[in-house]
């Protein structure tokens, strides 16, 4: 009888997961199928099966799309988003999940109310002509800087270091940045990595950001770069399809480098939240 429910436990888990497999699956199998194709075998019939692979489509892709330029832009501005992202979050997390502000559940308060306001495209844009900052790396960098999301994601995680550490420090003479740099950090780099990888994902898929704040085709993205391959009235699916596959596969290798840290991160943030 045991062995009969577990039995049947098991199988319903194994549908389960070869279904959310096939959901997740489905969409990316076909847009490789659709890079893989021809123009015209894709209009005749864009859901069969491709005839003839033409790997081609992405070389042609990452020729004609500047894909190189685009690519180094991308790298540029995620690795700075989320360096300074993660700094910015750590430095004002730490005294916040310590209490050593005396307003510091207010201050935690404030972010959390913030985190509900919309994000403001209209003010950031004023803010950036009024500043010099509108069509620059720097400028579109900065205005990229801060989700909220990684503060609270790290307060709790920091409160699950016993307040011990702070104290052995400080009787040895360790200063607030020699503390945090050396010593918090190295204890808080699951979830570094795990916010860390969740900020590169939204800097480097970002499109409404360069559409706003980047009129210099010399300094868009690769997600900027990918209407070159829509016109005004046909679009080279093929190619875009390629284009696609080109953007998300960094992200992919990422996620698979960092991925034993993403579950260690997601469990220490929850402890004490």
């Amino acid at each position: 009888m045991i062995a009969t429910r577990i039995r049947d436990q098991v199988g319903l888990h194994l549908i389960g997961l070869f279904a959310a497999v096939g959901l997740y699956l489905t969409p990316l199998l076909y847009l490789l199928m659709i890079a893989l194709r021809t123009t015209h075998g894709f209009l005749t019939n864009p859901l069969g099966l491709p005839h003839q692979w033409d790997w081609g489509n992405f070389v042609t892709a990452w020729r004609e799309g500047s894909m190189s330029e685009y690519f180094t832009n991308s790298i540029i501005y995620t690795v700075s988003i989320t360096v300074l992202d993660l700094l910015v979050s750590v430095l004002a997390a730490f005294p916040i999940a310590r209490g050593y502000w005396k307003y510091s559940n207010a201050l935690y308060l404030f972010f959390l109310a913030a985190l509900f306001l919309p994000g403001g495209l209209i003010p950031l844009f004023t803010e950036a002509l009024s500043l010099h900052l509108y069509n620059t790396r720097i400028g579109y960098i900065l205005l990229n800087v801060g989700t909220g999301l990684s503060f609270f994601f790290f307060v709790g995680y920091i409160k699950s270091i016993p307040r011990e550490v702070d104290e052995a420090a400080a009787i040895d003479g360790c200063g607030y940045f020699r503390y945090v740099f050396t010593i918090l950090i190295p204890l808080i780099r699951p979830a570094l990595a795990t916010m860390g990888l969740f900020i590169a994902i939204g800097a480097w898929n970002n499109l409404i950001g360069p559409v706003v704040f980047l009129a210099n085709p010399h300094l868009w993205p690769l997600t900027r770069g990918l209407f070159t391959f829509y016109g005004e009235y046909s679009n080279d699916w093929p190619l875009l399809a390629s284009a696609i596959i080109i953007v998300m596969a960094p992200l992919v290798v990422l996620f698979v480098v960092l991925q034993r840290f993403i579950v260690k991160g997601a469990m220490g943030s929850a402890i004490k939240q």
